[in-house]
C-alpha cells in the first residue's frame, strides 16, 4: 500500500543523485536540507517543476528542497522509505573533501546545528512569552506555583541549551554524542552558580578588557569561570576541539580499551580544556561580535533597521539568516535583550500585506487557491509559501514587499523595540518583546504597531497597482511547470467541455480537506461530496491509472486531458473494502461508461470524508481550466472546461 509521500519522496532522492550522492539531510519549517557530494548530480530543473516541490534553492553548502507546511512528513517518508539517514547520522556518508568557501562553511555548520533544534527553541520561547504576558496584566501572580512551573517550561530548555547544542554540534562535527553533551552538561554544571556568586581568590588581567575574577584553580591554573547557560558559541568551539581530540584518541587507544578509553580520555582533557582555554575565548569572541553588531546598530539604527528589514526575506531565500541567529541569541544572553537582527520583525507583515492585496485583487482562481495559504502561513511567520508561490514570480510586489520590510526594520530601531526572549514568529512573537524583568509590555504595544505599518505599506504599495497577468513561475505550495509555448503543446490537446463523473454537491478546491489536493498541488479542478456512490467517465478516455484499491483512477481523455478522480480522503487506507472496479488500466471507455462503484456510508462509517476531487494533471498545458459554478451537479452535466 503506497504511502502518501512515497512517491514524492522516491522521486526527490532520485533527482539529487540518488541516495548514493547524499551526504546528510535535514529539514526546518519548509525545506528539505540535503548535502550532497555532487549538486551536478541533482536535476533541479525537474526538481523545480515537480507536484509537491515549491522551489530548490543552491545556498551555504546546501541543496535545499523546498515542500511548504507538509515538509516534516515528506522528510519522515524519505528517511523511513529511501534508506537515508537524517543529518548525521551514523551511516550517513563521508562528506565531500572538495573545497567550499568560507561563507558557504560557515552558514552550513551555524544551519546545521541550529536546525535540529529549532522548533523546541522556539517553543520554549512562545511558552516563556506567554508566561510574561499572563504575568504583566497580572492573569497569573509571579509568586504563584502555576508561574513557577511556566517559567520552568520555558527556561529549561534555554538554561540547558549547551547540552541540546552539544548533541546537534557532535552530529556536524562527528563526534560522540553522549560524549559532546557531557562536555555541554559540564559547562552548566549547578556547582558553578554558587562559585560565581562567591568571593574570587584572585583577579586576572586586570587593567584590560578580559579583566576576570578567579574563584577556583585546576592544577594550579586559574580557571576564569564564566556563566555558560543559554550560551552558544563555547560549546559548539568545544565540540569542534573535541571532535579532534577524540579522533586522535581513537588512532592511538588500542582496540580492546576503546569502549571506555575514548570517552575517559576525551572527557579528561576537554572539560578541563574547556573551562581552562575554549569557553572564555569563546565568550570573549561572542561578546565581541555581539558588541561589533551592537556597536554599527547604535551609529545609526535607522540605517540598520533599513538594511536588515529589507534585505531579511533576501537572506531567507539564500539561507544567509542563519549568520545572524547566533548574534541575536548571544545579544539575548549577554544584554537580555537584542535591538539589532529584531529589525528583521516586520518583513513577515509587508510579504502578507502584499499577498493579501494580491488576493483581493486577483480574478485568477488558482492564484487564489495559491495565495490564501500563503498568506495564513504568513501571519505565524512562514512565508516561504508567499515567497516563492506569490511575489517573487512576479518580482516587483518582491521588491515592494522588501520595502515595507525595510519600512518596518527602520521603525523597530525607531521605537526602540528589542526582543527579550528567543520565541515564536510572526503574531507568536509579540510576548517576546515584553520585558521579563519589569513586565514592560510597551515593546509589544509597539511591535504591533510596526506589524501593522509593515503590512500597510506592503498591501498600499500593492492594491493600486496590481494586475493579472500570466508568470513564468513555480506556483507556492507546489508548483506548475513553466507554461510552455503554443507550439510545444502536443498536437492532440484540444480545448473540451468534461461531463461530472459523479452526482452530489459542488465543493471548491481550496476547500478540500488535503492540503495536497486544496493547494493545487496535483492539478486544477473542483471537488463533489458525492450522494450516489458510482463514477462514470467524463469523457472518452483511456485508463492510464487504475489503483489497486479501487479508490482513485487516472484518465486521458481523446482531447489530451489528463484526469484524476480520487474517491475521498486517505481511502486508501480501506484497502479496497467497498470499492468495485469495472475497467482495467489500458481499457479504452466512452463517455458516460460506469468506472467504480463505492459504498458512501461504508466509507464515512470507516472515518474517512467522501469529498472527491476531479482534477486535471496537466494543468500546466492550459491557458485556464474553468469550472462549473453552483451547488449540486448530477452525473453527466458540464463540470470542467479546458482553455488553451
Amino acid at each position: 500500500m503506497a504511502r502518501k509521500y512515497e512517491k514524492l519522496a522516491a522521486d526527490i532522492v532520485k533527482n539529487v543523485g540518488g541516495k548514493e550522492n547524499v551526504i546528510s539531510l535535514a529539514h526546518c519549517i519548509t525545506r528539505l536540507r540535503f548535502k550532497l557530494k555532487d549538486e551536478k548530480k541533482a536535476n533541479t530543473d525537474i526538481l523545480k517543476a515537480m507536484d509537491g516541490v515549491v522551489t530548490v534553492v543552491q545556498s551555504g553548502g546546501q541543496y535545499q528542497v523546498v515542500i511548504g507546511n507538509q515538509v516534516g512528513e515528506v522528510f519522515d517518508e524519505i528517511l523511513a522509505s529511501q534508506g537515508i539517514q537524517g543529518a548525521g547520522g551514523q551511516d550517513a556518508a563521508e562528506e565531500d573533501d572538495a573545497p567550499k568557501k568560507p561563507l558557504d562553511m560557515f552558514i552550513d555548520t551555524v544551519s546545521g546545528i541550529f536546525t535540529p533544534v529549532l522548533g523546541v527553541l522556539a517553543a520554549s520561547g512562545m511558552v516563556k512569552g506567554l508566561t510574561a504576558l499572563l504575568a504583566a496584566f497580572e492573569i497569573i501572580d509571579t509568586k504563584s506555583g502555576t508561574y513557577q512551573i511556566m517559567s520552568v517550561i520555558g527556561d529549561a530548555f534555554f538554561f540547558f541549551l549547551p547540552i541540546f547544542l552539544g548533541y546537534s554540534a557532535s552530529k556536524k562535527f562527528k563526534m560522540s554524542e553522549f560524549a559532546a553533551m557531557a562536555i555541554g552538561a559540564a559547562l552548566v554544571y549547578p556547582s558553578w552558580a554558587p562559585l560565581l556568586q562567591g568571593e574570587p581568590l584572585y583577579e586576572v588581567l586586570q587593567g584590560s578588557i578580559f579583566h576576570s575574577p578567579v574563584h577556583l584553580e585546576f592544577l594550579g591554573i586559574p580557571v576564569l569561570l564564566m556563566n555558560y547557560a543559554s550560551s552558544v558559541i563555547p560549546i559548539i568551539l568545544a565540540v569542534w576541539v573535541g571532535a579532534k581530540v577524540e579522533k586522535f584518541y581513537a588512532g592511538v587507544i588500542p582496540t580492546l580499551l576503546k569502549g571506555f578509553g575514548i570517552p575517559f580520555c576525551t572527557l579528561l582533557t576537554m572539560i578541563p580544556l574547556t573551562l581552562l582555554v575554549v569557553g572564555p575565548i569563546a565568550t570573549w569572541a561572542g561578546q565581541a561580535v555581539g558588541a561589533a553588531a551592537t556597536g554599527i546598530f547604535n551609529v545609526s539604527p535607522i540605517l540598520a533597521g533599513l538594511f536588515i528589514g529589507g534585505f531579511w526575506q533576501v537572506f531567507v531565500m539564500f539561507g544567509l539568516h542563519w549568520g545572524l541567529v547566533p548574534i541575536m541569541i548571544q545579544n539575548i544572553v549577554t544584554y537580555g535583550a537584542d535591538p539589532v537582527v529584531i529589525t528583521m520583525f516586520g518583513t513577515t507583515f509587508a510579504q502578507i500585506g502584499v499577498v493579501l492585496a494580491i488576493i483581493l485583487k486577483t480574478k485568477d482562481q488558482k492564484l487564489k487557491g495559491i495565495a490564501i495559504p500563503a498568506f495564513l502561513s504568513g501571519i505565524f511567520g512562514v512565508t516561504e509559501p508567499a515567497i516563492y508561490g506569490v511575489t517573487l514570480p512576479r518580482k516587483k510586489f518582491f521588491i515592494i514587499s522588501c520595502i515595507g520590510g525595510a519600512i518596518g526594520g527602520a521603525l523597530v530601531a525607531i521605537l526602540g523595540v528589542k526582543l527579550f526572549i528567543f520565541g515564536g514568529l510572526g503574531v507568536f512573537q509579540y510576548p517576546c518583546f515584553i520585558d521579563p524583568a519589569t513586565n514592560d509590555v510597551s515593546g509589544m504595544y509597539s511591535g504591533m504597531i510596526v506589524s501593522a505599518v509593515a503590512f500597510a505599506a506592503g498591501f498600499a504599495m500593492t492594491f493600486p497597482i496590481y494586475k493579472d497577468e500570466i508568470v513564468a513561475a513555480p506556483a507556492a505550495a507546489a508548483p506548475a511547470p513553466v507554461e510552455e509555448p503554443a507550439e510545444e503543446i502536443p498536437a492532440e490537446l484540444r480545448r473540451e467541455v468534461l461531463a461530472s463523473p459523479l452526482t452530489g454537491n459542488l465543493v471548491a478546491l481550496p476547500d478540500v480537506p488535503d492540503e495536497v489536493f486544496a493547494s493545487g498541488v496535483l492539478g486544477k479542478g473542483i471537488a463533489v461530496e458525492p450522494t450516489v456512490g458510482k463514477v462514470f467517465a467524463p469523457a472518452d478516455a483511456e485508463v492510464t491509472t487504475l489503483f489497486p484499491t479501487g479508490h482513485a483512477i487516472g484518465l486521458k481523455t481523446v482531447n489530451g486531458a489528463e484526469l484524476l478522480i480520487h474517491i475521498g480522503m486517505d481511502t486508501v487506507k480501506m484497502n479496497g473494502d467497498g470499492f468495485k472496479t469495472h475497467v482495467a488500466q489500458g481499457d479504452k471507455v466512452t463517455k458516460g461508461q460506469l468506472l467504480i462503484e463505492f459504498d458512501i456510508d461504508k466509507i464515512k462509517k470507516a472515518g474517512y470524508p467522501i469529498i472527491t476531487p476531479v482534477l486535471v494533471t496537466n494543468t500546466a498545458a492550459y491557458k485556464d481550466i474553468v469550472t462549473v459554478e453552483g451547488n449540486k451537479i448530477n452525473n453527466g452535466e458540464n463540470l470542467i472546461s479546458t482553455v488553451i
